[in-house]
C-alpha cells in the first residue's frame, strides 16, 4: 500500500460454530493469515479469550508461532494478551521469543478487561486483581529497563530479539485511550464491540493526552471494525448473521457456547423485533456489498481520523472469510487518506 491508503489489518478470533471443530478453525486461521500476508495487510493480530466454546483463540503466542511461519511480511501480535491474567515476566519471554524467531514483525497488544472469579481463581490470580505497575514491569522488561535499586533490576527476559515487540495499548473507553496517550504509546480502540460507543470522543482524547515517548514520537490509532464484505449486501447480512446469535440470545444461544452454522442461522424465523435489534448491533460496523462497506470505511475515517482500519468477524468459513479480505483489499484505494498520511 502506498503512504497516502489507509493501513488496513485483520484482528482474527478463531470463531468455532456448531458445525465446525477448534481442529479446522485454528488450520482456517493460520489460512487466513496467509492471505492477509499476500494481499498486503499491513499487521494480523489474534485474540485472547477463554472458557468459550465459540472461540479457539486462548493462547495468542502459540497461535503466533504457526502463523509467523506460515508468513513472510506481515507484522503478527496478540490483540490482545489480557495482562491481568499473566506474569508480566512470562508475557516478556514469549514476545521475545517470537520477536527473536520473527525479526521486527511483532507486536504484542495489551488489554486489561477482568475474568469471572473463577476462571481468575484458574489462571492464577485473585479476583479482580490488576496489580498498577504491571504495565511499567513489562515494559522495564521489554527494554525499558529498572530503577538501580528495583528488585528486577538484575533480571532479563530472554532470548533478547534484534528488535523488540512493539506494545500497543488497547481500549474501548476514553479513560483507556487517555492513558496509552499519556504513555506515549500506539493505541487500538476496540468499535467491533456491538455495544461499543465514545469511539470518536476516545480517539480525540487520545490524541489531545499524547505524550512523544521512546516508543513512539507521534500518536498511531487503530479503529476495528466487524466487516463481512460479500458479493452482495444480502450475502453480507447471512454472512454475519451467526454473530448476533450470541449478542442477542436468539434461540437459546449464549457468548459461552459455539456459534450457530450458518444454515442454523438462515434457517431460524427472524421476528421483526429481533431484525430490529440486529439492524442496530450492525449500524455502526461495516457489513454489505463492497459500496456499503467502502461508504461505511470512509464514514468512520472520518468521523475519527483513525491512522489505521483492523477489520474483523466472525465468519466460520474461511473461503468467506479470505473472499471479504480480497473484496476489502480491491476497495482500499477509494478509501480516505489517514490525517498522518
Amino acid at each position: 500500500m502506498s503512504s497516502t491508503t489507509v493501513p488496513l489489518s485483520v484482528l482474527d478470533i478463531a470463531a468455532v460454530d456448531s458445525a465446525s471443530s477448534p481442529v479446522t478453525t485454528l488450520a482456517g486461521m493460520r489460512e487466513l493469515a496467509s492471505a492477509a500476508d499476500s494481499l498486503g495487510f499491513t499487521r494480523f493480530w489474534a485474540a485472547e479469550h477463554h472458557n468459550l466454546r465459540g472461540i479457539a483463540s486462548s493462547v495468542p503466542a502459540v497461535l503466533l508461532g504457526a502463523i509467523g511461519e506460515r508468513t513472510s511480511r506481515i507484522r503478527i501480535g496478540s490483540g490482545g494478551v489480557i495482562l491481568p491474567n499473566h506474569s508480566p515476566y512470562s508475557v516478556a519471554e514469549a514476545y521475545n521469543t517470537l520477536a527473536t524467531l520473527f525479526p521486527d514483525r511483532v507486536d504484542l497488544g495489551i488489554g486489561r478487561s477482568g475474568a469471572d472469579p473463577v476462571l481468575a481463581q484458574a489462571l492464577g490470580r485473585a479476583p479482580g486483581e490488576d496489580p498498577p505497575g504491571a504495565l511499567e514491569e513489562l515494559l522495564g522488561f521489554l527494554g525499558d529497563g529498572f530503577p538501580v535499586d528495583h528488585p528486577y533490576q538484575q533480571l532479563e527476559a530472554l532470548p533478547r530479539p534484534p528488535v523488540a515487540p512493539r506494545v500497543w495499548a488497547l481500549g474501548a473507553s476514553v479513560r483507556s485511550a487517555t492513558e496509552a496517550g499519556r504513555r506515549g504509546m500506539p493505541y487500538a480502540f476496540a468499535h467491533h464491540f456491538f455495544n461499543s460507543r465514545g469511539t470518536r470522543e476516545a480517539l480525540a482524547a487520545y490524541r489531545d493526552a499524547f505524550r512523544p515517548s521512546p516508543r513512539t514520537d507521534r500518536p498511531h490509532a487503530i479503529v476495528t471494525v466487524f466487516t463481512v464484505c460479500g458479493e452482495t449486501s444480502r450475502q453480507a447480512r447471512r454472512l454475519a448473521d451467526p454473530a448476533l446469535f450470541p449478542v442477542l440470545r436468539l434461540d437459546g444461544f449464549s457468548p459461552a457456547v459455539a456459534l450457530p452454522s450458518p444454515a442454523e442461522a438462515a434457517a431460524y424465523g427472524w421476528s421483526d423485533p429481533d431484525r430490529a435489534a440486529a439492524d442496530a448491533l450492525l449500524a455502526s460496523q461495516a457489513v454489505g456489498d463492497p459500496d456499503e462497506v467502502r461508504q461505511a470505511l470512509t464514514d468512520l475515517l472520518q468521523s475519527t481520523g483513525a491512522d489505521e482500519l483492523m477489520i474483523t468477524n466472525n465468519l466460520t468459513d474461511v473461503k468467506e472469510k479470505i473472499a471479504s479480505l480480497e473484496r476489502v483489499r480491491t476497495l482500499a484505494p477509494s478509501l480516505p487518506a489517514p490525517v498522518s498520511a
